[in-house]
C-alpha cells in the first residue's frame, strides 16, 4: 500500500479548490461487522460551496434499536426509509475524486466499506482528512470530541449526534483548524500527524527557506498540553538529521536561542508589515 496519498489532484490542489466530501454516519452500535448505518449525510464541497451529496436517514433492516439512546433514531423512524443499496450510487457518486473528511474518519470508513461490501459495490478510500487529528494539533483542549470542540471554539452545535448537523459542524470546525494551519495543499493537511512524530514537509520547507534568506519569520508554534504562540525568529539551520526535524533560530527581541520540533510548528509567515 501506497505511504501517501498519490501524486496530482485532488491532493496537490489548493484546499479551496480540492473537493472535499464531508462524511458522518449514525451506526447500531460500534462493530462494522455486524452493526449497520441508520443514517448519514455525504457533503461534497468545494471552496466553501456544496456542490452535491446526499442526507438521509437508512433502513437498516436489523437491530435497528441499537445505540438510539445516543442518536435518538428508532425503528418508527427508518420506516419507510431507504436502505443503504438504494442510496449508495447517490454515495459513492459524492465521493468520487474527492477527498473523504470526517471525525475520528477510520470508523465513518470502516463502516462504508462494510455496507459497500453488502451491497456489492467497493469503496475506493485508503486515504483521507481526519478533524480529529487537524483539531489536536491546531488546539489545546482537554478533550477533542466534537462536543467539546464545538463547545469551545462556539461553533454552533445544532442537534448533536444526527448526521446533517455534525456534518455542518464539522465544516466549520474544519475551516478553524485549516485557519491555524494555513496549509499549503490538501496533501499539507494528511500529513498532520499527531502522535507519529511527522512534520509537514511544507513547514520544513519554509523554515528552510528562512534559514537561507536570513531575515525574520513569525513562526506559530504549539508545545505539548500549551496553547498556539507566536514567536519572531530568525531561523539559522533545519536539522534534518533528527526525527523530528528541528529548527535552530533565535528569538527576537530578545535574540535567546530557540530550538523548536518542526512537527509541532503550525505555520511560517513574514512578520505583520507595521502601520
Amino acid at each position: 500500500m501506497q505511504e501517501q496519498p498519490p501524486p496530482g489532484p485532488p491532493w496537490d490542489l489548493p484546499v479551496s479548490r480540492a473537493p472535499l466530501a464531508f462524511v458522518d454516519l449514525e451506526m447500531t452500535g460500534l462493530d462494522a461487522a455486524r452493526d449497520r448505518v441508520v443514517e448519514i449525510c455525504v457533503e461534497r464541497v468545494v471552496g466553501g460551496e456544496r456542490v452535491a451529496g446526499v442526507c438521509t436517514l437508512i433502513d437498516p433492516g436489523e437491530r435497528v434499536g441499537g445505540a438510539a439512546h445516543v442518536h435518538g433514531i428508532d425503528a418508527d423512524q427508518v420506516a419507510g426509509a431507504p436502505t443503504f443499496a438504494a442510496v449508495a450510487g447517490e454515495v459513492l457518486a459524492a465521493l468520487d475524486g474527492a477527498i473523504l473528511v470526517a471525525h475520528a474518519a477510520s470508523w465513518d470508513v470502516r463502516f462504508l466499506t462494510a455496507e459497500c461490501d453488502r451491497a456489492g459495490l467497493r469503496l475506493e478510500q485508503t486515504f483521507w482528512l481526519d478533524t480529529l487529528a487537524m483539531a489536536r494539533r491546531a488546539f489545546a483542549f482537554h478533550s477533542y470530541s466534537l462536543d467539546a470542540l464545538c463547545h469551545e471554539l462556539h461553533i454552533d452545535r445544532g442537534r448533536a449526534h444526527r448526521a446533517e448537523s455534525d456534518v455542518r459542524a464539522m465544516r466549520v470546525l474544519f475551516d478553524r483548524c485549516v485557519a491555524q494551519l494555513a496549509p499549503v495543499s490538501a496533501r499539507d493537511l494528511w500529513e498532520v500527524r499527531v502522535g507519529e512524530r511527522r512534520a509537514r514537509q511544507a513547514i520544513v520547507d519554509a523554515c528552510e527557506a528562512a534559514a537561507k534568506h536570513g531575515a525574520p519569520v513569525v513562526i506559530t508554534y504549539r508545545a505539548a498540553r500549551r496553547a498556539p504562540e507566536p514567536l519572531m525568529m530568525v531561523v539559522l539551520e533545519v536539522r534534518s538529521d533528527l526525527d523530528p526535524p528541528h529548527v535552530v533560530g533565535y528569538q527576537l527581541p530578545g535574540r535567546g536561542r530557540r530550538e523548536l520540533r518542526a512537527d509541532r510548528i503550525l505555520r511560517v509567515e513574514p512578520p505583520p508589515i507595521p502601520t
